[in-house]
């Protein structure tokens, strides 16, 4: 199949030129939090490049998701991001990540699959446009091993038949859907276990899950969606886990790499590439994992920002008659009071937990910025930081890379500013990895 011959949307367009020798990427956010994502507009118009946001299952459906939000009100939430950031809506891209019956698992398959069709429906309609396809978990009424790769990827050619349905019936002029198969991913979030190195997706599993995908696609007559399949989910050895980072190893990721050398329009996406160094997201990119997924990173640089200015507060405001932030204290009681988003997570004795409640690498900690509680906690520490300019000699002591970009000008010493700065630094490794535009430094 030509890949030229394709009506593309922006993040194929980049693709395509991967494809055609210049080795271009995209980096995909996975976060809902508003400081993480100004930030991400903030770069991505600074550096005139489109920005791709995506949402899992988890966090939006059509029952709302730990977010509390439907496809269609995250598509609202993200555009009025947008428009206060003065960042062009056309060059704003939403997908949706393992969209597939993964959350009705414990039920019979064809009612975990009608479900999961109206995700796939509610996404396409609410103006996604970028859509994983993730059918590999067994249902209730699945054999008792793992799910055949040729079932899985029946219900994804199902999801797909759902999604272009949904597409027809948008107004014209649409931006044409994209997909991503497969599904050989790390645990979200991170690893629970110790292991030293990682399994790397073997070449010939590759081959089979794009070849057996393909045919499933073409069986419902799908021809034109797959021409539109731009990426395969692989496992290239990347992960991190609470305080270990499994950095890419380019020879060792090189046989499954050379497997997509010769297909005409497929990438492969990574995911849990956070905490990799800039030249390690290169290399990927350079190597054809052309999609990075990127999320806890950009959250843990968020909570370093806060809890930085945390102690700026305390040193200045505790012997004031100022009610401060409370911030960390605040954020801790939250999760011990509501533990199921990091107690499977984090093991050892009480005290190695409560460390990696606050500086584990999987952030977990990400899942608790939006309950009230500790809204309000944030909010007041803004405020206190606000009245007054932050001293550069303490700025220096506790966020020195800030410090420098407000000594050369690029940023003022205020909370805001130097929060989406903060954030900005791994927002920027990744557009130097995917090199849009070719001379970001």
């Amino acid at each position: 199949m030509a890949f030229t011959s394709i009506t593309l949307n922006p993040i194929v367009q980049i693709l395509r030129q991967h494809k055609a020798g210049i080795r271009a990427g995209v980096y995909s956010v996975c976060s809902a939090n508003p400081f993480v994502l100004k930030s991400c507009l903030v770069h991505a118009k600074q550096f005139h490049v489109p920005l791709l946001v995506e949402s899992t299952i988890n966090q939006v459906n059509q029952y709302g998701g730990y977010t509390g939000l439907t496809p269609r009100k995250f598509n609202t939430y993200l555009h009025d991001l947008a428009v206060k950031n003065s960042f062009q809506a056309d060059q704003l891209i939403i997908g949706g990540d393992h969209l597939g019956p993964t959350l009705w698992a414990s039920e019979p398959a064809e009612s975990a699959m009608q479900k999961a069709c109206r995700l796939v429906q509610d996404y396409v309609s609410a103006g996604y446009t970028k859509i994983h396809l993730d059918a590999s978990v067994r249902c209730a009424d699945d054999p008792q091993k793992p799910l055949d790769p040729r079932l899985s990827a029946e219900r994804a050619a199902r999801l797909c038949a759902v999604a272009e349905e949904a597409f027809s019936r948008l107004p014209g002029g649409s931006t044409p859907l994209c997909y991503v198969i497969g599904t050989e991913v790390p645990t979200p979030g991170g690893m629970t276990s110790s292991a030293h190195s990682l399994e790397i997706t073997k070449p010939e599993n590759a081959a089979e899950t794009i070849a057996i995908t393909r045919l499933a696609f073409e069986h419902l007559g799908l021809q034109s969606a797959w021409q539109r399949t731009v990426a395969l989910v692989v496992q290239p050895g990347v992960e991190f886990g609470d305080s270990a980072i499994y950095e890419y190893e380019r020879q060792r990721a090189r046989p499954l790499s050379a497997l997509i050398e010769n297909d005409a329009h497929l990438v492969f996406e990574a995911h849990s590439t956070d905490y990799q160094t800039r030249d390690k997201l290169r290399q990927m990119v350079e190597d054809h994992f052309s999609i990075l997924k990127v999320g806890p990173a950009l959250t843990f640089a968020l909570r370093e920002a806060l809890m930085a200015l945390e102690k700026i507060e305390v040193e200045l405001y505790s012997s004031q008659p100022i009610t401060l932030s409370a911030l960390h204290a605040t954020l801790e009681k939250a999760m011990l009071a509501q533990p199921e988003h990091w107690q499977k997570h984090y093991a050892g004795s009480p005290a190695e937990q409560a460390i990696a409640r606050t500086y584990s690498f999987s952030d977990r900690i990400r899942y608790y910025w939006s309950m009230p509680e500790v809204e309000q906690a944030v909010q007041r520490l803004m405020r206190n930081m606000s009245s007054n300019t932050i001293p550069l000699s303490m700025l220096s002591a506790f966020l020195p890379i800030q410090y420098n970009h407000v000594r050369i000008g690029l940023i003022q010493p205020v909370a805001s500013e130097i929060i989406i700065d903060k954030i900005g630094e791994v927002v920027e490794d990744y557009l130097y990895a995917c090199r849009l535009p070719e001379t970001v430094a």
